[in-house]
């Protein structure tokens, strides 16, 4: 199965948190390595934990990989922990981490102290990071973040429509709050 191209709905394949069948999908198009990404996380995690069950918050990679080497890596790294149903963590660490681990020759190793810390199987992971089929996959998705002609990281869309990068968490909310008032 094909990652999804689709930006108004979540997919089977899409990593959700929050209400996976909600009416109302924000979906980020990311990049781990990116310094912007990293200052929107906990803008997200905090509207996340805040709408919880009214939306879908849906996270699909973009690792921009002309600027940001270990990007591809690193999404490869969240997509292995997903494989063992960790993919959350391991984003979190990710971002929370990005400083250890940007500007490094070969993150490899702290990525599977990373897998270590979300308690899964190192070897797996190990396995599952070079794996082709997890190889595959974030590049599918980087090429249809291509295909939708985004110019950059993080990339919003708010049911299918891609919004500009709120300034603020306030700001964001009340993009999230219009989408849910026009659902209901």
């Amino acid at each position: 199965m094909k990652p999804p191209f689709e930006v108004g709905v979540v997919h089977p394949l899409d990593h959700v948190s929050g209400n996976a069948s909600s009416s109302v999908v924000v979906i980020e198009y990311s990049d781990f390595q990116c310094p912007a990404c990293r200052t929107y996380y906990p803008v997200t995690k905090q509207l996340i934990a805040e709408f919880g069950n009214e939306i879908a918050f849906v996270y699909r990679h973009f690792p921009l990989v002309g600027i940001h080497p270990n990007a591809q890596l690193a999404a490869q790294a969240a997509e292995a922990a997903a494989k063992q149903g960790k993919f959350w963590q391991m984003h979190d660490l990710l971002f929370e981490k990005q400083n250890e681990w940007a500007n490094v020759a070969s993150p490899k190793s702290l990525f599977e102290s990373y897998a270590i810390l979300t308690g899964i199987s190192v070897e797996q992971f190990k396995t599952d990071i070079t794996s082709q089929e997890v190889i595959n996959f974030v590049r599918a998705e980087r090429t249809n973040a291509i295909k939708l002609r985004l110019q950059g990281t993080p990339t919003f869309f708010v049911n299918g429509k891609q919004i500009q990068n709120p300034a603020s968490v306030d700001a964001f909310r009340v993009i999230i709050k219009d989408a849910i008032n026009a659902k209901s």
